[in-house]
């Protein structure tokens, strides 16, 4: 059996959502006049039917208005077919995506570049962090792993299995051990090992958000106390198939943690691909990376020129 490749199985977990979109976008042809050969006129009504078309498809309220007044400005009353429709929308999708798509990059002086990696239990985090590390490998930095969610014996096995596997260094601890302790121990291992990025993995339960908070600022204070400008990086990790509750995540732990940036996972399973557009329209936050997989190479670089033509259905 032939294996799918990355960007094959990127296209099919969007067309989900394309195909969610295209169901809901206006068919032009069914109102066009019989001289108009297809096309339509971009008329108020039918801009009406591409923003709820865009809300139901999980783009979220202000990114769907911003999409209709845009292609309001540049195109109402001219004639428009169904492919051109499209187009307009993916043009219209990148331009809210372009500006949040910023690479991950290890620039820290002095190494090494702390990175947390945060998120709800479910959300991948854990093999995100894998991911993230053969990656970073790949572009040949040296790079550490640190089991900070001492909260879930299962978090430091999985991991330390990960670390094994490929081949790169772990700190850990016991379970309900202390997870600024652990962090402290990575950063000195890091740093005597002259190791370029240490990422460290964090309890995600949300269930108490005071203990959370109390947790996360203990690790920021250990942090400073070894390098000032530590943690460099603390990366979201969401799971597309939430929707919009993915959101709701992104509130809560830019509260607690001061997220800098986003991981979104899982869009190849999901036909709420989306909401990667409505946290890019609310938050602005940096998108860094998507995964659209389970296996090591599955995390990759955000495309938004690639990521809104198949949103839209023209890729």
């Amino acid at each position: 059996m032939t294996k799918t490749s990355w960007t094959e199985r990127l296209l099919g977990g969007f067309r989900k959502t394309s195909d969610r979109l295209g169901e809901n976008l206006p068919d032009v042809a069914a109102s066009s006049g019989p001289s108009s050969a297809g096309n339509a006129k971009l008329d108020e009504a039918t801009l009406d039917e591409v923003e709820d078309a865009l809300i139901v498809s999980d783009l979220g309220p202000a990114a769907a208005a911003r999409i209709k007044d845009k292609l309001r400005e540049r195109r109402f009353g001219l004639e428009i077919t169904e492919r051109q429709l499209k187009e307009a929308v993916a043009e219209e999708i990148a331009a809210i995506l372009r500006p949040v798509a910023v690479p991950l990059e290890i620039t820290a002086f002095p190494r090494p570049q702390v990175i947390l990696v945060i998120g709800v239990n479910g959300s991948g985090k854990t093999t995100t962090i894998a991911k993230l590390a053969h990656w970073l490998q790949e572009d040949d930095y040296g790079v550490m792993l640190a089991a900070g969610d001492t909260f879930r014996a299962a978090a430091i096995g999985q991991l330390a299995t990960w670390a094994e596997r490929i081949g790169v260094p772990i700190i850990r601890g016991a379970e309900g051990g202390d997870p600024a302790s652990i962090v402290f121990d990575g950063v000195k291992a890091a740093t005597d090992q002259g190791i370029d990025a240490l990422v460290v993995d964090t309890a995600g339960r949300l269930q108490n958000k005071t203990e959370l908070m109390d947790e996360l600022a203990k690790i920021r204070k250990v942090l400073g106390r070894l390098n000032p400008e530590a943690p460099h990086n603390v990366l979201l990790v969401l799971d597309a198939t939430n929707g919009q509750n993915a959101l709701s995540q992104i509130d809560v732990f830019k509260e607690v943690a001061g997220v800098t940036g986003l991981i979104m996972t899982k869009l190849d399973g999901t036909a709420r691909g989306g909401v990667l557009v409505a946290a890019a329209e609310q938050y602005g936050l940096p998108i860094h990376a998507i995964g659209v997989g389970e296996t090591i190479d599955d995390l990759r670089p955000f495309d938004p020129d690639l990521v809104a033509r198949v949103i839209a259905g023209v890729a």
